[in-house]
């Protein structure tokens, strides 16, 4: 068989999987395409996610790359409808198509629901919705940490509830209330808040309030997120959730401690009314006062009661007063027949104490003390005289006797001798040196301190001396006049022409001589002028 002759091209398989791609990438750039979820098993080690999307009658293969699957607000899940955005484009090598999505999105309200359903059974199977580890709020928060959007009309709200209620220091942490990154922000607030130390420059708050307004269940799929749930439930500090309308139900509605219909209604579950408060506070005070005035006056009736059973004071005393006035006009007798008895024995003894038996006592004192005087001269000079003869080669026997009686001495001083060592006189000395040493350092600082103290008196004496001195007085322009006996002249009338005085000036003293008539009568100076009354005081 011979080969046919053609003119067709021929192309490698390369050429027609690249001419395919381009040809579907052009054609179908931007598709959105609706399907159910399958085969997803969660972010490929690379960080890719493959999956399919089928209906009823066909499925095609689908890829989320890594960089896109961060920005998703809506994470794929399995079995669930979606519409998916992006393009289709070929893989070469299998010579296959594929979707690649760039966002994902439920398809429809019944879809997010019933995801929703899926997501609260779930946790509320781990128990994190369970009323037991409810922690009941705070009575009165000194801070409250609020997370909601800074610009909304929220934050006013409840802004301008608590200043009604109960004005409270309010920290509010910025967030996003919808959009991608709603979520994320969430739980940095929660986890933030908890993270910040009770006694810190910025306060730990006591209570924690989520906040936004209503919107659709798009809207507040922020805070349906499984990370957000966990991050509340798991907080240390109480939650208050206040997330959409009173119609609105979202996860952490659940897992918050307490769920408010509205922000408004979140601020007034915070704090108590501060004019309640202050008229039960002022309610229990008067219920305080009036429980005291009603015991003091249950108190006051029983001692009166019990006061009537008792006796009057006087005839509780009458009978020991009684005695005392026995006892009083008995003693006064007793100490006068004492005094009598007294007086007889002295006058009894008053012979034997006669100045002239004193006298012979004394005397006879006198006396033997001169005969035991000379009794010891006497036996001074027979031993001396033993001690002579006993080292005399001629005495003899004497001799022999006389060292005897040194030896019967030297024995009775040697039994002595111990008892007269020199170590507890020694003792002694050193007892006494240690309570003196003492006493003199106190000595000396008693001296001291006395020796302070006149000093510090005699310099203050000294200053007073010197500030009451007339010297003083010359050194600002004054002299002191004394006439030629020294005395002080106090008035001009003491002084007559010719007269010699004596002029006292700060820096020494001069003499002079009175000139001019005698003074005339004295008028009274002008209160108006000082100087002339001060000079005649000096002068």
């Amino acid at each position: 068989m011979s080969q046919l002759l053609t003119n067709a091209a021929e192309f490698t398989v390369s050429e027609i999987a690249q001419a395919v791609k381009r040809t579907v990438e052009d054609e179908f750039g931007s598709v959105r395409v609706r399907g159910e979820i399958s085969g997803f098993r969660g972010q490929h080690a690379s960080g890719h996610c493959y999956f399919t999307l089928k209906d009823e009658s066909a499925a095609i293969d689908a890829v989320v790359w890594k960089t896109s699957y961060s920005r998703l607000s809506f994470k794929p899940e399995e079995g669930l409808e979606v519409i998916a955005s992006g393009r289709l484009s070929t893989f070469p090598r299998s010579s296959k198509y594929q979707l690649i999505i760039d966002n994902i999105e439920p398809a429809g309200a019944g879809a997010l629901m019933a995801l929703l359903e899926e997501r609260r059974k779930k946790l509320l199977a781990e128990g994190l919705f369970a009323r037991e580890r409810k922690r009941s709020l705070p009575y009165l928060p000194r801070v409250i940490g609020v997370i909601t959007s800074p610009t909304g009309a929220v934050i006013r709200d409840i802004l301008h509830r608590l200043e009604d209620r109960f004005p409270s220091h309010v920290l509010v942490w910025p967030v996003r209330v919808q959009g991608d990154t709603c979520a994320a922000e969430v739980v940095t607030a929660v986890e933030g808040f908890n993270a910040l130390e009770a006694q810190g420059a910025i306060p730990r708050p006591d209570l924690l309030i989520v906040a936004r307004g209503g919107g659709s269940i798009e809207d507040l799929w922020g805070f349906n997120e499984e990370a957000v749930v966990r991050a509340v439930a798991a907080s240390a500090i109480p939650v208050i959730s206040a997330v959409g309308h009173e119609t609105d139900t979202t996860l952490v509605d659940y897992a918050a401690d307490m769920r408010a219909p509205t922000p408004t209604a979140a601020a007034e579950a915070a704090v108590p009314v501060r004019a309640e408060l202050i008229g039960y506070v002022d309610d229990l005070g008067g219920r305080q006062r009036g429980g005291s005035r009603r015991l003091v006056g249950s108190a006051r009736d029983r001692f009166r009661a019990i006061a009537a059973g008792l006796p009057r004071p006087a005839d509780l005393v009458a009978i020991q007063r009684q005695r005392l006035d026995h006892a009083s006009s008995n003693l006064f007798s007793c100490l006068r027949h004492s005094v009598q008895e007294q007086r007889v024995r002295l006058s009894r003894v008053e012979p034997k104490l006669r100045p002239q038996l004193l006298q012979q006592r004394q005397r006879d004192g006198a006396e033997r003390l001169r005969n035991l005087a000379h009794r010891a001269d006497t036996g001074l000079c027979l031993n001396v005289e033993r001690a002579r003869l006993a080292y005399d080669p001629r005495a003899g026997r004497l001799g022999a006797v006389a060292s005897r009686l040194l030896e019967r001495k030297r024995a009775l001083f040697e039994t002595v001798a111990p008892k007269l060592s020199p170590q507890a006189l020694r003792a002694e000395l050193r007892h006494g040196r240690s309570q003196l040493a003492p006493l003199a350092a106190r000595l000396r600082a008693g001296v001291a301190l006395g020796l302070t103290d006149r000093r510090a008196a005699l310099s203050q004496e000294g200053k007073l001396l010197v500030s009451l001195s007339y010297k003083s007085v010359l050194a600002r322009g004054f002299a002191v006049i004394k006439d030629e006996a020294g005395n002080l002249v106090r008035q001009s009338a003491e002084l007559q022409p010719g007269q010699v005085v004596a002029i006292e000036f700060a820096d020494g003293a001069n003499s002079a001589t009175i000139t001019g008539a005698p003074p005339g009568p004295r008028r009274k100076p002008r209160p108006a002028s000082p100087e002339p009354e001060a000079q005649e005081s000096l002068f």
